[in-house]
């Protein structure tokens, strides 16, 4: 088996935890092919466990993205939100429970960014690939009660995902398909019965496109920005059912152009959180990963 052949068996794997990491799919890419290339150079005689080895230089390549990474979301116009995957088609590996589920969601991968560098490669490695303190420590070339420390202060910070989040209903297209006809036909009575009373959308526009600077909570702000402005918007777009993230969700076409994918959130049979990425910097592996 040549160096290339053994790499793409790690490939998957690697664009997971580099995506969990960083938050943007494009900067994953990257980074799994910077590994790539450092793979090629050291030779398969140098690198006794592949799949360590490369874990391990994937981690540290995403720690030293995230200070700059974070310094350019400080600047960032509006809501930051992370760019949007297909999780159907098992980019993201298998999410077969509520909690693989949630630990890619977009509300996650939000509160992830509270996190130091550290606390976010320790969390990412403990609970999205079950990594012990042990293995994280030579990961992160910290001391195992260190890397202890670090998971437990991230997940205070990121808090219980089984308190925050409920699996979403068997009939989750159906809720999705009565939403959006209820939005696009400005249907005010039909919105007030699919949303929550403290349903919150977040709209990334990133300065590219009209997008609400702030995230826009409770029902009847909501209802007003879907049937005002938010109604216009989706005036002349097709719209398709999509798992993204791990969660039920909407792309949104304007012809052949990828205008935004929306993820969704359900509490009890409604919408409580809705998060719109429309962003065309964001929506480049999306629509590749559709088009397929």
């Amino acid at each position: 088996m040549t160096n290339a052949e053994e790499f793409e068996q790690h490939r998957p794997r690697l664009f997971g935890l580099a995506y969990r990491m960083l938050g943007s799919a494009h900067e994953a890419e990257d980074t799994v092919q910077d590994a790539y290339l450092r793979y090629s150079g050291a030779g398969r005689p140098g690198v006794e466990h592949p799949a360590a080895w490369l874990a391990k230089v994937v981690t540290n390549l995403c720690l030293n993205r995230l200070a700059s990474a974070r310094a350019r979301r400080e600047r960032y116009v509006g809501p930051w939100l992370p760019e949007p995957v297909i999780t159907s088609d098992g980019t993201l590996g298998p999410l077969e429970s509520a909690e693989q589920r949630d630990a890619v969601s977009m509300a996650v991968l939000v509160l992830l960014e509270r996190l130091t560098p550290a606390e976010r490669a320790v969390y990412v490695l403990r609970e999205a690939f079950a990594y012990r303190h042990r293995e994280i420590a030579g990961v992160l070339g910290l001391s195992e009660a260190n890397c202890r420390q670090l998971y437990r202060r991230a997940v205070r910070r990121v808090g219980d995902p089984g308190a925050r989040f409920q699996p979403a209903p068997e009939r989750q297209e159906e809720l999705l398909a009565s939403f959006l006809a209820a939005a696009r036909g400005g249907d005010l009575a039909g919105l007030e019965k699919l949303l929550a009373a403290d349903v919150t959308w977040w709209g990334d526009g990133g300065g590219r496109v009209s997008a609400a600077r702030r995230p826009i909570e409770g029902r009847e702000k909501v209802v007003r920005l879907l049937t005002g402005g938010g109604g216009r918007f989706a005036a002349g777009l097709d719209f398709t059912v999509a798992e993204v993230n791990g969660a039920p969700g909407l792309a949104a076409w304007a012809g052949d152009t990828l205008a935004g994918v929306v993820s969704f959130a359900l509490r009890d049979g409604l919408v409580a959180q809705v998060r719109a990425v429309v962003n065309p910097d964001k929506l480049d592996f999306v629509r590749r990963q559709l088009a397929r």
